[in-house]
This record gives structure tokens, sequence and C-alpha cells, in this order.
């Protein structure tokens, strides 16, 4: 799973994901790529698990990366623990995507194949997002 090998403070606040995303708004490596659609915070695990998905429907063929990284920590109080006593200890990490960000881009296999890993993978995600191609177009 995700999470940074060291940070500056070891808690966060939780604070609130305004606007559309400032870079990564279209494709760096592969050709084909998930986009975020709607603001939201996704956590380490659902980031591998649509990760996991994405490669298993591959069949381990062409390229996938990952562009986003959980570098947030999310901090919880234990069950049946009285309100007060200050916050409680760091349980998993996420990251803030905000709408328009690409969050996983795919190469090395063809279009039906890459529009299917991504619905797969899609599925494991708490916000909507559409697949994107790089087009190969040009001057004539």
């Amino acid at each position: 799973m995700l999470s940074p090998k060291k940070t500056r403070y070891r808690k966060a606040q939780k604070g609130r994901i305004h606007g559309n995303a400032k870079g990564y708004t279209s494709l760096n490596f592969g050709a084909y790529g998930m986009k975020a659609q709607a603001a939201g915070r996704i956590t380490a695990r659902q980031i591998e698990a649509s990760r996991r998905a994405i490669t298993r429907y591959m069949k381990r063929a062409g390229r996938v990366w990952v562009t986003v990284f959980p570098d947030v920590p999310v901090s919880t109080k234990p069950a049946e623990v009285r309100m007060g006593k200050g916050k409680g200890s760091p349980e998993y990490w996420m990251c803030r995507v905000k709408p328009g960000r690409v969050m996983f881009e795919l190469d090395g296999v063809d279009e039906t194949t890459a529009r299917e890993a991504i619905r797969l993978g899609a599925a494991k995600l708490p916000i909507p997002v559409r697949f994107i191609q790089r087009h190969s177009g040009g001057m004539a």
C-alpha cells in the first residue's frame, strides 16, 4: 500500500476540496487514462484496489502508471471512546483529488481493452471518472 516515507506533520486537518485541478489534466505517459470528474478523497486502499483491477484485466500486458499519491494522514478515534481528550491517532492515508485530475495512465494495449480495464478500475473508486485517450492527429 502507498504511504509517504516521511512527513513534516503527523496529523493533518480535514480541509475542503475546492476548484478544479491545476496540473496533471492531460496524459503525460500513456495513450489512455482515467480522469476524475468530481472532487473527492481517495484512500491508499482504493488506489491499490483500482490498480489491481486494471492490471488483472490487462493480464499484465502493457503498462500502468498511478499518478496520484496518498500523502494526507487521516486520524480516527477508537470505537466507544468519549468525546474530547484530543485528536485520534493516524489510521490510513488518502489523497485529495480535484475534478480534471488524471489518476491512472495505460499504454501497450488496444482501446477496447483499455476502456474495459478503466471501467473495472473506476468501480473501485468513490468518485465518477472519465476515460480519456491521446489524440494522435496533427497537421497534415
